[in-house]
């Protein structure tokens, strides 16, 4: 069987989508896949993404925001969007998940916790949902 593949999509690939890749590579080990990308990629992954996932032991500090590409939505079982509306690509077939999350971007780090507790929770219920055991420890 094929190993479920997911992909987060956000705006800048700086933040939530980030976040979530952390979570899910941690809670799925090399039982399922994910990529990440924005549709307008930031610089850098925001610094406050980083301190809060480094807060639970998710180092996310050497990950650089990307762009999208066609291919890595045509190997998403499930593509989740977080935020980039009609600039998200759509392809028939697929799952869709929209995940409404505040945006972390220009937030202080206690703003941006929430948001990555919520992120937590909803990565653990999708890996459920694909028929994956999410590890505990995230």
């Amino acid at each position: 069987m094929n190993k479920p593949t997911v992909l987060f999509l956000c705006t800048h690939n700086a933040g939530r989508s980030q976040m979530a890749l952390g979570f899910f590579n941690r809670m799925a080990g090399d039982r399922a896949v994910a990529y990440s990308g924005g549709s307008e990629p930031a610089d850098q992954i925001n610094p406050a993404a980083v301190a809060v996932m480094a807060e639970k032991q998710i180092d996310i500090a050497g990950e650089q925001p990307k762009r999208w590409t066609d291919e890595m939505v045509e190997a998403a079982d499930v593509v989740v969007t977080m935020g980039c509306g009609d600039t998200c690509p759509f392809i028939p077939g697929r799952r869709y998940e929209d995940w409404t999350l505040s945006d972390p971007a220009g937030q202080p780090v206690d703003a941006v916790r929430p948001v990555r507790d919520e992120i937590e929770a909803r990565v653990r219920g999708l890996l459920v949902s694909l028929g994956v055991t999410p590890t505990h420890g995230a």
